[in-house]
């Protein structure tokens, strides 16, 4: 695999191969992972031709440089294939918003609380926030009860993860959804 091959993928850092590799002297991986020593830049690049791989330095900070010898077309794969199944592996929380004001009524409240489950199920997070109008932010206990209310409504799937704090006119606080073990 003779020539300059140039493939790094978006995250990581391009690595020098083959004739990009200026250095007097290098440590040489073998392709099999054992130590060729400390040589020449010229000779590991001839050792890599003869077998028909690419001199790849993979670590410049060293002092002197560490090259290994791979075909790093299979290892830019190989390299992307565990990437792709690294995203594909997670899941992505996103924290919901459920907004009430401290005069709430009944059947909006327990809207309000279904959809909350219905989050916590899907294994969302959950930012409830009580807002104030005009003179009621003269009584947050009514807030508060709401929000223990509405707390004890979701217990069955989520925890509280930040209790209620008072954030300019309104009351917020956080509901993470309980692990499938417990």
């Amino acid at each position: 695999m003779m020539g300059v091959l140039t493939i790094a993928s978006k995250d990581s850092k391009e690595l020098q191969i083959n004739e990009e590799i200026r250095d007097k002297e290098l440590r040489v991986i073998d392709s099999d992972g054992s130590q060729l020593g400390l040589m020449s830049a010229r000779d590991a690049q001839r050792i890599a031709n003869e077998k028909d791989l690419d001199l790849v330095k993979i670590a410049p900070q060293a002092t002197p440089p560490v090259c290994k010898i791979m075909d790093y077309g299979k290892y830019c794969f190989e390299q992307a294939k565990r990437e792709k199944e690294a995203r594909k592996n997670q899941k992505i929380v996103e924290i919901k918003e459920i907004r009430m004001f401290s005069t709430i009524d009944t059947h909006d409240f327990e809207t309000k609380a279904a959809q909350a489950v219905k989050f916590l199920k899907g294994g969302d997070k959950i930012k409830v926030s009580v807002r104030f109008r005009r003179r009621a932010i003269a009584h947050p206990q009514l807030g508060e009860e709401l929000l223990e209310k509405f707390r004890d409504a979701c217990a069955e799937f989520g925890a509280v993860e930040k209790p209620a704090k008072m954030e300019g006119r309104a009351l917020v606080m956080f509901i993470s959804p309980k692990s499938a073990k417990s």
